[in-house]
């Protein structure tokens, strides 16, 4: 089979993030498929960025596209994404007849690349999948407080219908969007749910040590006998990390230790509030790579992830970051109200209200107050949860399944 995979902001192990479509990607390489994924030479969400052009990352056929580069979700972000589509559409022809797809995949979190596949996928005659990462325009309406009349907001509801009207597949990682992609005009036939998940031989072999600065300041975490919360992951305004630095002043005279890796737009005013208010017991660092992540995880006493308090999260959360903590055997404290919650489903950990500190701050006393051997055992259910439901052969397998079960009519 070949598989052609739109995804605006795929990245790879050396490129970073988005991990979903390369791990899915070299599955299907693996199984026998060609793969083809079509990006973006630049995306605000790797660390590094290709060379536009042709190249292969483990059997995986990438051709990214030249794109200018941008900041922030202005409209440099906007002309970036109308760049990328403009030169898919003009691809297209050249992609059908060099290619020959059997399925079509649009992946770019936005929905307007759902124009661009239907095109490639009409003229080889592929099924065409709409993979839903977040629902847009209802995510930068509720999260960023775009009008629902902005004409972006407009033009992604236009691309989302079309994308429901005309898909013969939808693949959702959020597990509660049946009520709303049917009041857009989803036949719910062909609405599958395939979430995020974990490689497991990224954890099979021995972790790649962790940077100097980060391994040195456990070391001295571990020394004084803190107890040692961690968070590895974006530092934006989704996560909610404000809550998280109110909850570490609460704690100021326990022997706690909160070490926070990642970037973000938030990372440098995060930086300046831990600076500005004497946080003695956080500290900050620049991103690791992913491949450090298992050795980082395997330092700490457990992890934390948080989220505003929106309404959109009704539909559900996938979130990349808690299938680390779950398959590093982490306790997790988990801030949210959300559709569905990995880490009760689990028995991995605690969850508290979002956007209180006061909660949170509780939250770690009684997971500090369970003890080392109580912890130990959340993080043993958690792992087991992943490795039964969110493993990548696993949700490979499903993903391809579902683009077989095409309904008639």
């Amino acid at each position: 089979m070949n598989i052609l995979y739109l995804n605006h902001y795929a990245g790879s192990p050396t490129l970073g993030m988005e991990y979903r479509p390369y791990h899915l990607a070299r599955e299907w390489v693996r199984s026998g498929h060609r793969v083809r994924m079509v990006a973006a030479s630049f995306s605000h969400v790797r660390a590094r960025q290709p060379v536009p052009g042709r190249e292969t990352i483990d059997g995986i056929d990438y051709e990214w596209l030249d794109t200018p580069p941008y900041q922030g979700n202005g409209l440099g972000r906007v002309r970036n994404i109308a760049v990328f589509l403009g030169r898919v559409w003009a691809r297209s022809a050249a992609m059908v007849r060099e290619f020959r797809p059997d399925v079509v995949i649009a992946s770019s979190t936005y929905p307007m690349d759902i124009w661009v596949a239907r095109r490639i996928a009409r003229r080889s005659g592929a099924t065409l999948v709409f993979e839903v990462h977040d629902l847009w325009p209802l995510s930068p309406i509720e999260l960023s407080g775009m009008s629902p009349n902005h004409p972006f907001a407009l033009l992604c509801g236009w691309a989302e219908k079309a994308a429901y009207r005309d898909a013969d597949v939808v693949i959702s990682m959020l597990p509660k969007v049946h009520a709303h992609m049917a009041s857009r005009g989803l036949d719910l036939r062909r609405l599958h749910i395939v979430p995020n998940g974990i490689s497991p031989e990224d954890w099979g072999l021995k972790p790649a040590p962790l940077r100097e600065d980060v391994a040195a300041a456990l070391a001295v975490a571990r020394a004084a006998d803190y107890t040692v919360v961690g968070y590895a992951g974006s530092m934006g305004a989704p996560n909610a990390l404000d809550t998280f630095l109110d909850a570490a002043g609460l704690l100021r005279d326990m022997p706690l230790r909160i070490v926070m890796v990642g970037d973000g737009h938030e990372r440098n005013r995060l930086a300046r509030r831990v600076a500005e208010e004497r946080l003695a017991n956080v500290q900050m660092f620049p991103p690791i790579p992913k491949a450090q992540i298992p050795a980082f995880l395997a330092e700490v006493d457990m992890a934390y992830i948080g989220w505003q308090r929106v309404p959109i999260y009704r539909f559900g959360i996938a979130p990349n970051k808690l299938m680390d903590y779950l398959m590093a055997g982490c306790a997790v404290l988990h801030s949210v109200e959300a559709g569905n919650d990995p880490v009760a489903e689990a028995g991995a950990g605690l969850t508290v209200p979002p956007e209180s500190p006061e909660a949170v701050a509780d939250g770690l006393r009684r997971l500090i107050g369970l003890g080392a051997e109580e912890r130990r055992r959340m993080g043993q259910r958690g792992r087991a949860f992943v490795q039964a439901h969110h493993t990548y052969p696993v949700l490979a397998q499903r993903f391809l399944d579902a683009c077989r079960k095409v309904p008639a009519g």
